[in-house]
């Protein structure tokens, strides 16, 4: 059984989070997802600013999934920010967008996203995305040590 992980899912539409937390309710993941609405308070949440000060109530995810596409900062913004912060950098950023443009894809990357998956627009479809993301993100893969002050 894998360990319980937290999960940072950055998202602006409401219909989107519910089908994220509803998906992961129905694998039965025994994991902590914490919601940004906006990457406005996915920096406040990753910074620990504001309300997200204390870590043992809000503390660093093992993974983001973040969209790209949402007003003020967008998620390439807060994808910039991640890996050019020292403390923040070796959290995987999967990007889950319904973007399938190319520029974005590239820009994805070029930003250091660790991966990019595009939004079915199914439940079922859904439900086998967090499922997959869920066994090789959190199971299968050996992530990079942790930073000193985490």
């Amino acid at each position: 059984m894998p360990k319980a992980a937290h999960i940072l899912l950055v998202e602006d539409n409401r219909l989107d989070i519910e089908l994220t937390l509803d998906a992961f309710r129905e694998a039965h993941l025994g994991n902590t997802v914490h919601v940004a609405k906006n990457g406005e308070g996915a920096l406040e949440y990753l910074f620990g600013r504001e309300q997200y000060a204390d870590r043992v109530h809000y503390p660093l995810p093992d993974i983001i999934l973040l969209d790209l596409k949402m007003p003020g900062i967008d998620g390439f913004e807060v994808l910039r920010q991640v890996k050019s912060t020292p403390e923040l950098r070796r959290i995987p950023v999967v990007i889950l967008t319904s973007s399938r443009e190319e520029g974005d894809l590239a820009l994805s990357y070029d930003c250091g996203a660790n991966s990019y998956l595009v939004k079915p627009v199914s439940f079922e479809g859904f439900l086998k995305v967090v499922q997959q993301v869920q066994d090789y993100w959190l199971v299968l893969n050996v992530g990079p040590p942790k930073e000193e002050n985490r």
